[in-house]
């Protein structure tokens, strides 16, 4: 474990390993630095870093809480890593930058954060964003007041129905889920952390997607879905890509919101090192793509995924296209289709994580949905 002061000076403690230009791992609710395991496939590519958001596992949790410090943490951890610093000082002043930096995996309120970062100008190389948690009005029913709610229960002593709450009321995982995740052993570890999902909540908001600010995002960016998440999620991710210029959104065929690290380290491979590959310094690409929805199918790493690109919004991620260099790089110069992804579910995997061989608590697949 190592650490870094954020601006507020708060500590945050991450692990690094690998060999390679640095990765910053952001990850959602019930998550901490140990619940994504990076696999061989990545770290022989990076130097992978994950950590502890605010409030988690060795960090500290310096109140009042803001999204805004929790931009300045990841800002810190990207500069501890990779000597980059932000020009967007403590909190960000509102102007994108697009410095070295690092690249960056945002995963659900993970992504939410690495994309508000972005937009304050936090250093960053290329960003990959997995289904942030936007909640469009009208695409799905909503609790309460979840951040009043959970914010008595945790007061209160009463952890474990914070988690039911969030599991039944926010996440809406099927019922019978519950009794079972609640007689694992990953549920001490849930309980531990429910005083950080309010700070989810601020981050993914209530009021759509936050256009404002993503149109000032100038990184390369990649969306990325799951075929198999619900529906609301394939339109929140279409609506997020559509507001970030030249960003490119990828659906990843038999996933839902937990796809395992096996799979999206072929994802952040093939993104990252093509971003290195075809975009030149202050040339980034003329691919002009579509805002009607247009797909094409490619395999990244042999994943069977889709990828969305909108017509008249210029490219700013790979340059003019995504060329295969080996077998994790993607070619979607093909013909594409329309189409929006099947319609998808909960399946049969747990929402909320899943007890790793190592006995570390709930591992990034399905851990945490928000």
């Amino acid at each position: 474990m190592e650490t870094t002061k954020s601006a507020d000076g708060t500590v945050i403690a991450y692990d690094r390993t690998g060999d390679g230009p640095p990765l910053v791992i952001a990850l959602g609710a019930f998550c901490d630095r140990k619940s994504f395991v990076p696999p061989a496939s990545l770290t022989s590519q990076f130097t992978v870093c994950t950590y502890d958001r605010r409030g988690r596992g060795d960090s500290g949790d310096t109140q009042p809480y803001s999204p805004d410090r929790e931009v300045a943490d990841l800002a810190a951890v990207i500069e501890a890593v990779s000597g980059s610093r932000s020009g967007a000082g403590a909190a960000g002043s509102g102007a994108a930058g697009s410095g070295a930096g690092a690249f960056v995996f945002g995963h659900s309120s993970g992504a939410a954060l690495a994309l508000r970062a972005a937009a304050q100008g936090v250093p960053m190389a290329a960003l990959v964003a997995y289904e942030a948690p936007y909640v469009m009005p009208g695409t799905r029913t909503l609790a309460e007041d979840p951040v009043g709610r959970i914010t008595e229960l945790v007061s209160s002593g009463r952890r474990s129905d914070a988690v039911k709450f969030w599991m039944t009321d926010v996440v809406q995982a099927p019922a019978e889920m519950i009794p079972m995740m609640e007689n694992s052993p990953m549920w001490a570890g849930l309980e531990a952390l429910t005083h950080t999902l309010p700070y989810d909540l601020a981050l993914a908001g209530d009021q759509g997607i936050p256009v404002d600010y993503l149109a000032k995002i100038t990184v390369p960016v990649l969306v990325v879905g799951g075929a198999n998440s619900p529906e609301w999620f394939h339109r929140t991710v279409e609506a997020t890509t559509e507001a970030i210029p030249g960003a490119r959104l990828t659906m990843l065929e038999g996933q839902d919101h937990g796809a395992p690290p096996e799979v999206i380290a072929s994802v952040l491979t093939g993104f990252f090192l093509g971003s290195l590959d075809h975009a030149a310094p202050g040339v980034l690409g003329s691919l002009r793509a579509s805002r009607v929805g247009v797909f094409a199918r490619g395999p990244y790493g042999g994943i069977s995924c889709r990828f969305m690109i909108f017509r008249d919004k210029p490219d700013i991620g790979w340059g003019a296209e995504a060329k295969r260099v080996g077998d994790e790089h993607c070619d979607c110069r093909g013909p594409g289709r329309a189409d929006r992804g099947r319609s998808g579910g909960w399946r049969d995997r747990p929402a909320a994580g899943r007890e790793d061989s190592r006995g570390r608590g709930p591992r990034f697949r399905g851990a945490g949905r928000n």
